[in-house]
């Protein structure tokens, strides 16, 4: 049987090891000392293994758009279930209200654990706090050195995530080692990361949360996302937020002129304005109660102050020009930002090794033979929910799929043609 190393065992990295071993001898080596960090904090410690829908539209990638379809659709939604509750045995719930998945224990833990475990019982082996250190072509595949020595292997499968999160293990290692073999890398960022403001003019509002619609605008082009949105102490944060913040960080990657960065408008509830004017016409109340009808009380009042409205002013005593101040800050409010939580809170690494430097089918390098791509350190990322997880499970298995040995590949196809 043939050989093959697996670098990083993360999600997409520990789905690689387990579809290889079908046919490969596998060995993972993974920096820290246990593997799947990230599995284990995401969901808030509960892992939304899968989303409701694959929805490759929602993605973003600087490849071409149709190569990320393909490798996403690659393993459907149902046959993802199907492995984590048949081969890894993990039982997943789906949430009421989002038809999001996850595994009916409620804990991270079991995914990682319910991994690792598969992948021993195929007789896959770990080297942990082994770290990869160079990677090199020999005349039978690679050479890996690594902080522990050197292994000669057929097949290296490169899982090692990409620069988010960086105290689970992610350090962009992968990354730099693809570059340095020749592949084209599109510009990384921190994407799904929240948003900061300096100084911090809404910090008295920390702790809110409600749910929003946000709209971002940049270079003629426009975003929107819905969901939840929470105040910081140092700016914004929670879905909505995440799921736009890369038009924000990208705005901003050029330089810190203000006159360039993304701007950004909220809605703070599903009323549009004609909505809001009808219902503060017809008001016998005071405008800030008026208001905190329907967002939080303390929101109201920031929003009153910013629209230059007495606190005391009834919503009959409404001036017209307080009203379109109102209702644009009700409506279409410029939230402001001066820049991002960076790596150390972004949910993914944004852009990475272009999608067309692989085989769409098998995430083979079209430059080297017997090396492979998956996950994070690729050039896609989607919104949050499960899409990122689907993501690395698909891909993952495209890759340790096509770890099978050349030469049992060419077999095959001289015994098709016969």
């Amino acid at each position: 049987m043939a050989s093959s190393v697996v670098v990083g065992a993360g999600a997409a990295g520990l789905v690689a090891a387990i579809f290889a071993s079908e046919r490969s001898s596998v060995t993972v080596i993974e920096r820290t000392s246990d593997g799947g960090r990230k599995i284990l904090i995401s969901g808030g410690g509960r892992c939304n293994i899968l989303p409701a829908a694959l929805e490759p539209d929602r993605f973003v990638t600087d490849s071409p758009a149709h190569l990320l379809r393909g490798m996403l659709r690659a393993w459907p939604l149902v046959a993802q279930r199907e492995f984590f509750e048949r081969e890894v045995g993990i039982p997943l719930t789906v949430e009421g209200e989002t038809g999001k998945l996850f595994p009916r224990s409620g804990r991270a833990r079991d995914v990682r654990d319910g991994l690792i475990e598969l992948a021993r019982q195929r007789g896959v082996r770990f080297q942990w706090d082994t770290s990869l250190t160079g990677l090199a072509r020999t005349s039978q595949g690679w050479r890996v050195a690594t902080t522990r020595g050197e292994i000669d292997t057929q097949a290296v499968v490169l899982a090692t995530g990409g620069l988010s999160v960086p105290k689970t293990g992610s350090d962009g290692t992968g990354i730099h080692v693809a570059v340095g073999l020749g592949h084209l890398l599109h510009d990384t960022y921190p994407a799904l990361t929240p948003l900061i403001a300096e100084p911090a003019v809404h910090g008295s509002l920390s702790g809110v949360s409600l749910a929003v619609r946000l709209r971002a605008r940049w270079r003629g082009r426009s975003a929107e996302a819905a969901g939840g949105f929470l105040f910081t102490h140092r700016g914004y944060s929670g879905p909505s937020v995440l799921d736009l913040s890369h038009i924000a960080v990208r705005s901003r990657m050029g330089g810190d002129d203000p006159a360039r960065a993304a701007v950004l408008r909220i809605a703070w509830s599903a009323k549009d304005a004609a909505e809001w004017q009808r219902e503060l016409t017809t008001s016998a109340a005071l405008v800030v109660t008026t208001v905190a009808r329907h967002v939080p009380q303390r929101l109201a009042v920031q929003l009153l102050k910013e629209a230059g409205i007495p606190p005391d002013r009834s919503a009959a005593e409404l001036r017209r020009g307080e009203r379109a101040a109102l209702l644009d800050a009700l409506t279409s409010f410029v939230l402001p930002w001066t820049g991002d939580e960076g790596y150390k809170k972004a949910e993914v690494t944004g852009g990475g090794i272009a999608l067309d430097e692989v085989n769409p089918r098998t995430l083979e390098s079209r430059r080297h033979a017997a090396l492979f791509l998956c996950g994070e350190m690729l050039d896609a990322f989607g919104p949050i929910g499960g899409h990122n997880f689907a993501w690395a499970w698909s891909t993952g298995r495209a890759a340790g799929r096509g770890v099978a040995p050349h030469d049992e590949t060419r077999l095959r196809a001289t015994k098709s043609r016969r």
